[in-house]
């Protein structure tokens, strides 16, 4: 997964199901938001729009702080 950069929102603390909310992009492509959705147990995933978001509202986050199932989710994700 060369590339990819997985971040928070620090302009404002975002939390759903009390996991918290995160960004993702590869090289130069969209920013992904990826919400934990507890009724089903599971991480979602949305494209964002470019519009919605911007690279200074976002701060790089580590790999291994990632909930393990978000990871599997992004490694599903971003198969070549």
């Amino acid at each position: 997964m060369n590339g990819l950069r997985v971040y928070v929102n620090d302009t404002i603390a975002e939390t759903i199901s009390g996991q918290n909310v995160f960004y993702s992009r590869r090289d130069a492509g969209p920013y992904y938001r990826w919400v934990f959705d507890g009724a089903l147990n599971e991480w979602r995933v949305g494209r964002v729009e470019n519009t919605r978001i911007t690279a200074k509202d976002l701060t790089l986050a580590t790999w291994k702080k990632l909930p393990a199932a978000l990871q599997r989710s992004m490694v599903e994700h971003y198969q070549d």
